[in-house]
């Protein structure tokens, strides 16, 4: 069966893309430890809440396999809400419950966004 982009491919991307934010999120923490531990451990929740909230939406979407274009659609936007709901819970838990300071947690969080695009974007 000839395919364009298989599920196999999908995977790497994502594995790729999950490592890009992982990087990211740890290089931001380094960043803020000049301003206390605390900061530094906002800055890993916040990227790190969306790396997981990655792997939790590749694993959602990816695995069934091969299946119908309406299910396939299913399971993405099914990852995609699954990603969004477990990076809000996060968020709340970080904020609420550990008191950690927001800035830090924010630029964590877009710094693995942009680690997504980055790693989506350039090819190898």
């Amino acid at each position: 069966m000839n395919v364009l982009n298989s599920v196999a491919a999908s995977r790497r991307l994502a594995q790729r893309a999950i490592a890009w934010q992982a990087g990211a999120t740890v290089l931001v923490a380094l960043a803020f430890l000049v301003q206390g531990q605390a900061s530094a451990l906002a800055a890993l929740v916040g990227g790190g809440a969306l790396a997981l909230g990655t792997w939790l939406s590749t694993w959602i979407a990816l695995g069934g396999g091969v299946s119908s274009a309406g299910v396939a659609l299913s399971r993405l936007v099914a990852g995609m809400v699954a990603k969004w709901l477990l990076v809000l819970v996060v968020f709340t838990i970080a904020l609420g419950l550990l008191r950690l300071p927001g800035l830090p947690l924010l630029v964590g969080l877009c710094a693995a966004m942009l680690a997504l695009v980055l790693a989506n974007t350039i090819k190898r």
